[in-house]
């Protein structure tokens, strides 16, 4: 299950990464599926997630839990920090709220594991001046929650992403050499923690890493 705001969504008019995603998977041999309410085109048919453009994560917290209870995952993909702005001091609220969807997570799916991103910078600035803080809040949140039963995974999602190069207009969203960047990093996560191709997960419900 893919998680996250309008940089997960996708739009017309910017890249997301799960389509590229799904392609590194599939051309590695993983039997994959997304799951998730929400739905866009792609070559690879209608892919599911939860990303919901201008949500922060206080937001998401609200609405996705309900719906990660009725398609429930294995693996979660949670990229979510932006949507606020430096001038409302939001770390501490997005790192709690990101803290609330992992319990919550953890309840309807005790072995649930979540790969959790420090986000992609932006150029959209002072406005998301506050994400180095978040990222590095986030990587104390990941070690802290970390357990060998419940993973907590930290992606460094921005590290390499140069949002000069990487975004469109806006300075947010990823253009396409963007999202591939994005679709790497998740991929070469789900490598580590996902089953060889062709061999089931133990003790697991499927290999569903979306």
């Amino acid at each position: 299950m893919a998680v996250g705001d309008s940089i997960t969504a996708g739009a017309d008019y910017f890249s997301n990464y799960r389509h590229p995603l799904w392609e590194k998977l599939s051309a590695a041999g993983y039997n994959v599926e997304f799951t998730g309410t929400q739905h866009s085109k792609s070559s690879a048919g209608p892919l599911a997630h939860e990303g919901y453009g201008g949500k922060n994560t206080e937001s998401l917290a609200k609405t996705v839990p309900d719906h990660f209870r009725a398609h429930p995952a294995d693996i979660v993909l949670l990229h979510s920090g932006h949507n606020h702005s430096q001038e409302e001091h939001p770390v501490p609220g997005i790192i709690a709220a990101t803290e609330h969807l992992i319990s919550d997570f953890r309840a309807a799916n005790p072995r649930v594991t979540v790969l959790l991103a420090q986000v992609i910078p932006s150029g959209k600035l002072p406005k998301y001046s506050y994400i180095p803080e978040l990222n590095n809040a986030l990587a104390r949140l990941a070690a802290r929650l970390d357990r060998s039963d419940q993973r907590v995974v930290l992606v460094d999602q921005a590290t390499g992403f140069d949002w000069a190069a990487d975004t469109v207009a806006d300075k947010v969203h990823p253009n396409a050499r963007g999202a591939e960047k994005m679709a790497q990093r998740w991929f070469e996560a789900l490598t580590k923690i996902l089953s060889p191709p062709g061999q089931a997960r133990s003790s697991r419900r499927s290999t569903t890493p979306g």
